[in-house]
């Protein structure tokens, strides 16, 4: 070839890469970047009034507005579930025609509060695309902050005989098929008249022990000798470590069964203990969850017995008996179903940098579908969400820049909703045709070269960006999480 031939051929060819880079390039600005998939759930606990209503006896109106305001700060934070707690001693933040109103409530157990705060919140939280899950507490009847006469249809007045006292507190026996089934009563009801996204139990099943001589570990012993004494009599050959697990363990699967038979697309989620028995692995001391509350959360998770996980990992990613990340990655291999696993964290108590990194080490640990869950409310009210030095400001503008969808949950279902159409873009405004099954929309735009995202309510049909909009894309997402072709 001669050199003017190959001068010519290879200018043609630096042009044709040229046009075939800036082709490239426009290409890639008009594909909209994926949409984040990340449980961010925020624990609301009513229990002592900890984050909500801010006091007992408060009118109607003063713990609706508490309790939007508390939704609307979780959706600038772009948060997406909350779970909010609806029975914490045998009480109900709902209208229950099985259990007494909560004394957290009006300050009376029993007293009607005028609204039903559960049903409310449901329409409020969904109302902004968020979850409502209903957190709920199984076995706890009656806690030391307790200041209220006990109203005539609580379970410790209608069934004492299920009743037992530890200490301070007292509590169902789980060894009573009577307390358990009451329980499950209780929760099932909850499930069919409520409208929501998820039933969520905490790791008090047995109370945690009281010492009588820490060091050599003994403790009280928990007074549930007449149902153990049925148990052996009746030929039952457990030793009574292992009874107590196996009611926990009973309890759990039936309700999981339950859930499911009634409305599959309900979550199911547990947040025990973080640290399942001292010495898993090796270099981890602390609480015994499996032998002191009897519960033996790895074989729930192994059994797939909830949709998500939530380990309560209260402690910092550097302290060495406890550490945040080994723990974690322990989790993680024992969740051989990969159901979800979204590590509970202590946002209250530690400082808003630790708390970021925490969320990063499991962005990044392999294997773990992203989540996490922040205990409690009270670490997010105050802060603008400008303000990076506060932790409600680092949360909305580093650790989330853009909001999240909840992971989907393809063991409970995969089937995609409907494609979006007829989609028009007007004055910034987008619109589309209603897609049937839709819980979420996820509507991007892009201005110049700048796509933005924003997650909507089911029953909108339209957005207003505000903006030069040059291009949308709608996506339709499901209860369960499954994303309709964009």
């Amino acid at each position: 070839m001669k050199r003017r031939d190959f001068l010519t051929l290879s200018a043609g060819a630096g042009a044709a890469l040229v046009v075939g880079e800036k082709e490239a390039q426009a290409q890639a600005r008009q594909t909209p970047p994926p949409i984040a998939r990340e449980f961010r759930g925020l624990w609301v606990a009513t229990v002592n009034n900890i984050d909500w209503p801010s006091k007992p006896g408060l009118p109607p109106e003063g713990q609706r507005a508490e309790l939007i305001a508390l939704l609307e700060r979780a959706k600038r934070l772009k948060l997406n579930a909350v779970l909010l707690q609806v029975r914490t001693s045998c009480d109900a933040l709902y209208r229950s025609e099985k259990e007494p109103w909560s004394e957290y409530l009006t300050g009376t157990i029993g007293q009607d509060p005028g609204w039903d705060p559960l049903a409310e919140a449901v329409k409020e939280a969904h109302d902004r695309g968020i979850e409502l899950h209903a957190w709920v507490n199984p076995y706890r009847v009656r806690q030391p902050g307790g200041k209220s006469s006990l109203a005539a249809n609580h379970i410790s007045v209608k069934r004492p005989d299920l009743v037992k006292p530890y200490g301070n507190l007292q509590w169902l026996d789980p060894g009573e098929p009577d307390a358990s089934k009451h329980s499950l009563d209780v929760l099932m009801d909850i499930v069919r008249r409520y409208d929501i996204d998820g039933l969520h139990v905490d790791d008090y099943f047995y109370p945690y022990k009281i010492w009588i001589n820490e060091k050599d570990k003994i403790a009280k012993p928990f007074p549930d000798d007449p149902s153990w004494k049925r148990y052996t009599l009746s030929g039952g050959k457990l030793s009574r470590s292992d009874w107590r697990r196996k009611n926990i363990d009973d309890f759990l699967q039936t309700l999981y069964q339950q859930i499911k038979a009634e409305k599959p697309h309900v979550k199911f989620g547990i947040s025990p203990f973080g640290i399942w028995r001292p010495g898993y692995p090796p270099q981890i001391t602390g609480y015994d969850s499996y032998e002191n509350l009897y519960g033996d959360s790895r074989k729930w998770m192994q059994e797939g017995w909830a949709d998500y996980f939530a380990p309560q990992l209260y402690w910092k990613i550097d302290q060495a008996g406890q550490s945040f990340p080994i723990l974690l990655l322990w989790w993680a291999e024992q969740n051989k179903l990969k159901r979800h696993l979204w590590p509970g964290l202590y946002t209250s108590k530690y400082p808003p940098l630790e708390i970021e990194y925490q969320i990063k080490v499991a962005r990044g640990l392999s294997g773990t579908p992203s989540g996490h869950l922040h205990f409690s409310a009270v670490a997010l009210r105050k802060g603008m969400e400008e303000d990076i030095r506060t932790m409600a400001g680092r949360l909305a503008t580093v650790v989330y820049p853009e909001p999240a969808l909840v992971p989907a949950c393809p063991w409970l279902g995969s089937t995609p909703p409907p494609t979006p159409k007829g989609i028009r873009i007007r004055n910034g405004v987008i619109s589309w045709q209603p897609v049937d099954k839709a819980f979420v929309y996820a509507v991007q735009w892009r201005t110049d070269d700048r796509w933005s995202t924003v997650i909507l309510p089911g029953d909108h049909a339209t957005y207003d960006t505000s903006a030069l909009v040059e291009q949308a894309v709608v996506t339709a997402v499901d209860r369960l999480g499954n994303a309709s072709v964009p």
